[in-house]
């Protein structure tokens, strides 16, 4: 649990926190950090967290204080970034309503935040790239950090029951059988996902994409890892429904060539050196601010 931090007289919400928090799982997630080396470090993470909740407070006082102007460019490029995350204009109005909030409010908070991230490139604009030395070196020293874990490729049909009683539940096994018997019988499994699928995935197909272990819900798991490439499964059923699986390729463990891991080990490196000429700035920050770390 994080300690309470008042700044300039404001406490720092545990919303906050938990953001800055989030944001630092999802980094070292996306780069290769596995995730019991995550859960080990948590508690050092949180106090990261917290230290980057008190910055980001900081770094919002400087720059509402600059008050350095944004582009329009730049916000309406923001804004359909947001937009094509939550899956379109339908979806990125309907969080605007569940969140008591119109665009043009929205539009203010996206330009606050740019103009934080526009401080925060001021403050690192002298960091260089690492070079290709430090780049070698730390992959060196962390190979096992960037092993490619054993992944499966898949695409999947989803028959979902119409409620929880039986009836229903025989109906949706019906038809999933039948779908079954139609891709044995030589018909598309990508066409049958797009006409008949209840899940998102049918508009490509069915596609899952790569992914590993754990990362579906156990009775899937169980079955897409212990089939042959090219099989299609028997019905699975998981919580979601009754599910037919396509297995297309699967790949063994594996530890990733320098090649393969550059790119993850460039952007870790990038954000370390930038981290670090913008924590020196943070630090001027905290050095005219009012800290108090209060207890319970």
């Amino acid at each position: 649990m994080a300690k309470r931090v008042r700044v300039n007289g404001q406490i720092i919400s545990e919303d906050a926190i938990q953001f800055e928090l989030e944001r630092l799982v999802r980094f070292y997630t996306e780069n290769g950090v596995k995730e019991d080396q995550i859960k080990e470090q948590l508690a050092e993470l949180v106090e990261r967290a917290t230290e980057q909740a008190i910055g980001t407070k900081l770094l919002m006082e400087e720059a509402n204080q600059r008050n350095a102007p944004v582009s329009e460019g730049e916000i309406e490029k923001q804004l359909d970034k947001v937009i094509e995350q939550v899956g379109g204009v339908d979806n990125f109005k309907a969080a605007l309503e569940q969140q008591k909030i119109d665009e043009a409010a929205f539009r203010e908070q996206l330009e606050q935040g740019q103009r934080i991230d526009n401080l925060i490139k001021e403050a690192a604009k002298s960091v260089s790239d690492p070079t290709e030395k430090e780049l070698q070196e730390f992959y060196a020293e962390r190979k096992d950090d960037f092993k490619r874990a054993e992944r499966v490729l898949a695409q999947h049909i989803l028959i979902s029951p119409d409620g929880t009683e039986s009836s229903s539940k025989k109906e949706a096994l019906q038809k999933i059988e039948a779908i079954r018997e139609r891709i044995v019988d030589g018909k598309s499994f990508a066409d049958e996902a797009a006409e008949h699928s209840m899940c998102p995935s049918g508009k490509e197909g069915g596609s899952l994409g790569w992914f590993g272990r754990g990362m579906m819900v156990p009775e899937f798991d169980t079955s897409v890892f212990a089939m042959k490439v090219g099989d299609v499964s028997n019905v699975v059923e998981t919580q979601f429904g009754y599910h037919l699986i396509f297995k297309t390729d699967h790949e063994a463990a594996a530890e990733a060539s320098y090649a393969d891991s550059r790119d993850k080990v460039l952007e870790l490196l990038r954000h370390s050196k930038r981290g670090e000429a913008v924590t020196v700035f943070v630090e001027t920050l905290k050095a005219g601010a009012t800290i108090e770390y209060l207890e319970g």
